[in-house]
């Protein structure tokens, strides 16, 4: 088998989310958070509209105790729920950084919104296949407010833009185990 094959093909089977409580606080170097992001840029972008744009968190907890009092002003006192704030206020404790991902829309309207967001998706992917080859756990994240209009007006986007990830980044002392529940067989049809 091919060395390049082999080694993509191990990374990308290693890869794992590693949700942000279990990560353990160790910081990684802002230079490979860059790499991570140079990576990114690298994704496949239809008519090169590059849609991704990212706001980076070089200390995790700030995001996340902004993240909490989002939600506290945005939640009707009868829909609050302190466990949630908790929840989202200390989330990034233990991790390093927070990239937030957002699809930027382009301005070319004949590309459709999809592809946008499926590009954004792959410069995600990419940040998170880098971090795996440098033992760096990751954890792609839509809860909390991430994909509310509240999370919109916080980051200044317009109507057409759209927040795909917050990422969370650390470093942690175990990484889960995978499986697959499907096998590949059922998930592929041959046409020949």
């Amino acid at each position: 088998m091919d060395i390049a094959f082999s080694t993509i093909s191990t990374i990308i089977k290693k890869r794992r989310s590693t949700k942000p409580v279990a990560m353990n606080g160790k910081k990684i170097p802002d230079y490979q958070i860059e790499s991570l992001l140079e990576l990114a840029d690298w994704a496949p972008t239809h008519g090169f509209t590059e849609p991704w744009r990212f706001v980076v968190y070089a200390t995790a907890a700030d995001f996340s105790h902004q993240h909490a009092e989002l939600y506290k002003c945005s939640t009707m006192p009868e829909n609050f729920d302190q466990a949630v704030y908790n929840k989202l206020h200390d989330q990034g404790d233990k991790a390093s950084h927070v990239i937030l991902a957002v699809m930027k829309r382009g301005n070319l309207p004949k590309i459709p919104v999809i592809e946008e967001v499926e590009a954004v998706s792959c410069a995600v992917q990419n940040i998170l296949l880098g971090a795996t080859a440098l033992g760096i756990a990751s954890f792609w994240s839509t809860g909390g407010m991430a994909l509310r209009p509240p999370m919109k007006e916080f980051l200044k986007l317009t109507e057409d833009d759209h927040v795909i990830s917050v990422l969370y980044l650390g470093y942690a002392d175990t990484s889960p185990e995978g499986s697959r529940t499907i096998p590949l067989e059922e998930k592929i049809t041959w046409v020949r």
